[in-house]
């Protein structure tokens, strides 16, 4: 008999979180396996305003074991919604449809659930937008035009934890000093630091205690603690202030939560 345990909504402080209890009312808390969890499918939400594209991934992504789709978003205001109450994993989204764009839903979803993964698909290849996609909280950023096996790649990366974004994003911009910087603010967020220990360095930044970081993302306190243990390692900052100075510089926070 599987056990299953409830986890607690994730509370956001501010004025985004009264956003997104009036938007994005969460009834229901999503259940989770607490046992044989690496066994699960990977449950995933897409979210395109185009019907052949969706139905196209639909079927790629089933025909593949380890990955069901649950459901799909024609527009980007109901995803937030439809990922809770569908409990996905992993929500692929397209950053321009109508209503909210990808970027902005990436936002609410990762206020709303903090562990919710977001991989972008997008026929966009511009170094901003990927700049963007990843301080809001995006996994990975994906070209509509990639093979479907670099499709399928950056699922089981983005799944397990890491950072993942198509090489021909970066080869294919115009060298301009604009989108070099960018490029280089991206390379030092995705080089160093794994998915889930920026989600960590974002919540340590935030103030959140070891605790509150483990209900947050559905961590024990014992693996939180092993995530900021790396993360003093690989970026060479030892107290919380460091940490916070960090992720204030590479644009992890949101403005009015930056202290510098």
């Amino acid at each position: 008999m599987r056990q299953y345990e409830q986890l607690p909504i994730p509370a956001c402080a501010g004025i985004m979180m009264i956003m997104l209890e009036r938007k994005y009312p969460f009834p229901s808390a999503c259940l989770v396996e607490t046992e044989h969890e690496d066994e699960r499918p990977l449950r995933i939400l897409i979210a395109d305003d185009h019907g052949i594209m969706r139905s196209g991934l639909r079927t790629l992504l089933e025909g593949y074991p380890g990955l069901t789709v649950v459901g799909e978003a024609a527009d980007g205001d109901g995803v937030v919604g439809l990922a809770e109450q569908l409990c996905a994993d992993l929500v692929l989204l397209d950053i321009k449809m109508p209503g909210l764009d990808g970027i902005e839903v990436t936002k609410a979803l990762k206020a709303a659930r903090p562990g919710i993964i977001v991989l972008i698909l997008t026929a966009y290849e511009d170094a901003e937008l990927l700049r963007a996609a990843l301080n809001a909280g995006a996994s990975g950023y994906m070209v509509k035009r990639a093979a479907e096996l670099d499709l399928l790649e950056a699922i089981r990366r983005v799944g397990r934890g890491d950072v993942y974004v198509h090489p021909s994003v970066l080869s294919a911009l115009p060298a301009t000093q604009a989108q070099r910087g960018a490029v280089r603010g991206v390379e030092e967020l995705i080089e160093p630091l794994t998915l889930r220990e920026l989600d960590v360095l974002k919540l340590v930044a935030l103030g959140y205690t070891t605790a509150e970081i483990g209900a947050q993302l559905s961590l024990s306190a014992r693996t939180v603690e092993h995530h900021r243990a790396h993360l003093k390692d690989k970026i060479g900052a030892h107290t919380r202030a460091e940490l916070t100075r960090y992720a204030a510089e590479h644009g992890l926070l949101p403005p009015d939560k930056a202290p510098f």
